[in-house]
This record gives structure tokens, sequence and C-alpha cells, in this order.
């Protein structure tokens, strides 16, 4: 059921989007899908050690879509949404898999899932209420009391595992963990030039503060650092040297696509204007 439901909404949102959605074949795009392919291996090897009675699911997704919003989701049955805007704070590879990674984590923990059951069951606890008071007051009570200490703790710990699980995924993967601080370290930034300090306090929020994602990084690379340079970091320093080489390779095709497509706007522009 979970999985169906993403698949639906993938197609709903590829539809909505459809205007800007950028081609596979844009430097963005061909970027996104060699740092999640790469991140894709880490989960599969992740579900394999740590959950091997799940299925993988479908093969994942990749979409990105032109938009200041400087955001990524991911939704059931591995379809992940990159918008452009993300890339303000994303400068690299490494930067992009610690943003990849987090969002996997959120499939492979099931998060969707959990979120749905959670709602279902706070409804039911709601219309109980009505039957304790019919005139509705406990209701109305009930309901901010249950995003407060039920809904928000819970999309709280939804993020930190996922920060704790993209963490473990992208250094599996032989991208820097240590970029994830980057990333977070460049929003707390922006977030706080934006807001001039009126960040809401994290216990109203559905996201854990910067800081605490940050005190938590420090506390968990030196565990995804250790994975990171295992074997001597013999493996990570050959599989950088294929990704520089297959970075260079993507250059060079992006660059020759573009040239390309210049030349043909021009034979086009001097057929119309004879």
């Amino acid at each position: 059921w979970e999985r169906k439901q993403g698949d639906m909404q993938y197609k709903e949102l590829l539809s909505s989007y459809k205007n800007d959605i950028l081609p596979p074949t844009h430097r963005a795009s061909v970027t996104v899908n060699r740092v999640g392919s790469r991140i894709t291996q880490a989960a599969n090897k992740f579900i394999k050690e740590h959950k091997p009675n799940e299925s993988i699911g479908g093969p994942y997704t990749y979409t990105v879509i032109r938009s200041d919003q400087a955001n990524a989701f991911v939704l059931p049955n591995n379809h992940i949404f990159v918008f452009t805007g993300l890339f303000q704070f994303v400068r690299n590879e490494d930067d992009l898999a610690a943003v990849l990674g987090h969002e996997t984590a959120h499939n492979l923990a099931r998060h969707a899932g959990e979120r749905v059951s959670g709602s279902i069951l706070m409804s039911m606890l709601a219309r109980c209420t009505l039957l304790i008071d019919p005139s509705g007051v406990l209701y109305t009570l009930f309901l901010p009391a249950a995003s407060l200490l039920y809904d928000l703790p819970h999309s709280r710990d939804h993020e930190i595992e996922a920060d704790y699980i993209g963490l473990q995924l992208a250094a599996d993967a032989c991208y820097d963990p240590q970029a994830a601080k980057s990333v977070f370290g460049s929003m707390k930034k922006a977030g706080n030039d934006s807001n001039k300090g009126s960040i809401p306090p994290e216990f109203i929020s559905t996201h854990p503060s910067y800081d605490t994602r940050l005190t938590n990084f420090d506390n968990w690379l030196p565990g995804a650092m250790e994975k990171y340079n295992s074997d001597g970091g013999y493996k990570c320093q050959r599989i950088r040297r294929e990704m520089k080489a297959a970075r260079q390779q993507a250059s060079i095709l992006a660059q020759n696509q573009e040239e390309e497509e210049t030349r043909a706007y021009q034979r086009q522009y001097r057929g119309g204007s004879g």
C-alpha cells in the first residue's frame, strides 16, 4: 500500500512539475543521478545487512526541478525530488551525497508509513474524546496537545534518524561524511540571516534545530569517518579517482551537447532569417 501510494504521488508530481523538470541530459540531472546511483548501492547494502526480510522496492528515480526552493524530498518506493534552489547550499558531490543520503534514509526507515500509522492512531483517540465529552471541548484541547506531544517529537525523531543513517550511507558510498556539517551549517547561516533570530524554538518545529543537528554530526562523525577510511582508505581513494574521471567525462559530454545545441539553433536561425 505504502509503495503504491508513492508511485501514485510520483506520477502526479511529474504531471504538476512537467514544465520545470530538467531533462536527463542536463548537468544537474546527470550529477544527481550519478551521486544517487552510489547512494542507492549503499542503501541496498544497508537493507541486506539490517533489514534482510524487506524487499528493496522499485528502482530509485531522481527528478530535478527548476525552482528557487532549497528543498529535496522522497516518496515511498524510492522516488527522490531535488529542487535546484538547493544548489546554493550544495557545492560539490560530497554535499549532494549528504542530502541524497538523508532522503534515502527516510525511505529505508519507512518514515512515511510510520506517519500514516501515527495519524490513524491520533484520529482514533480524537474521536474517543467526543465520546467522553460530546461538547467538543476536550477534542479542541486534544488536537494541539497531540501535535505538540506526539506529532512534532516523532517528526524530529525521524529527521534525526535520517541524519544518522544518511551519514552512514554517504560514508559507505565513499563520499566525505564531513560534508553534512558543511551543508547544514550553510543552511543555518542562511536561516539566521533571513529570519534575523526569529527562528521558532525546536519543541514547536517539525525538524530539530540546526544546533542539535550539528552537535549530532560531531558525535557521529568519528564512526562515519572510520567507515569511510576502512581498509586504510584504499577503497575510497580508488573510488574517488573513478568519481573524478566520471565528472570529467560528464563535463565533456555536457559541453559537446551544449555546443551542438548552439550550432543547431544557429542553423535554424539562419534558415528562418533567409
